[in-house]
């Protein structure tokens, strides 16, 4: 079953890419809870983390700390990051593609931990002010 996020891989549906590979791809959540949030997904097809092989793990969790890292270094504003995974139905997993969301923290946020996940700011972004986000975090990387 194709999933929004192998449109994405293919090309189909256009995305803020902020980190490419052979193995993975990250971008910026259309929903951005805060400036910078980023998802990362495997570009093989694996629905969760309990059908992850050893070789998609390696890519996948390999690639979390160097993003997290350019992510951070693409604003002197960020204090913190959370990455969350939602795996299976029943665990609140919405696309049924395995995605990382890492989501930057500011001192003054006022996010309660609890909701970051189901906060939506979409509508307060166009198209330049993600592809300015995804310029700054793509930037980081070496």
């Amino acid at each position: 079953m194709v999933d929004i996020f192998d449109k994405i891989i293919d090309g189909e549906i256009p995305s803020y890419k902020v980190y490419e590979d052979e193995y993975v791809l990250a971008f910026l959540d259309i929903s951005q809870v805060t400036p910078g949030h980023t998802l990362l997904i495997p570009k093989k097809h694996v629905t969760n983390i309990f059908d992850y092989d050893e070789e998609t793990a390696k890519h996948v969790l390999l690639t979390l700390p160097k993003l997290t890292k350019a992510i951070k270094a693409s604003d002197e504003k960020i204090t913190g990051m959370n990455i969350t995974s939602n795996n299976g139905e029943s665990a609140g997993q919405t696309v049924l593609h395995s995605h990382w969301h890492l989501i930057p923290r500011f001192d003054d946020d006022n996010l309660n931990e609890t909701l970051v996940p189901t906060i939506d700011h979409s509508a307060d972004y166009t198209a330049d002010r993600y592809q300015a986000i995804a310029d700054e975090i793509k930037k980081e990387f070496n």
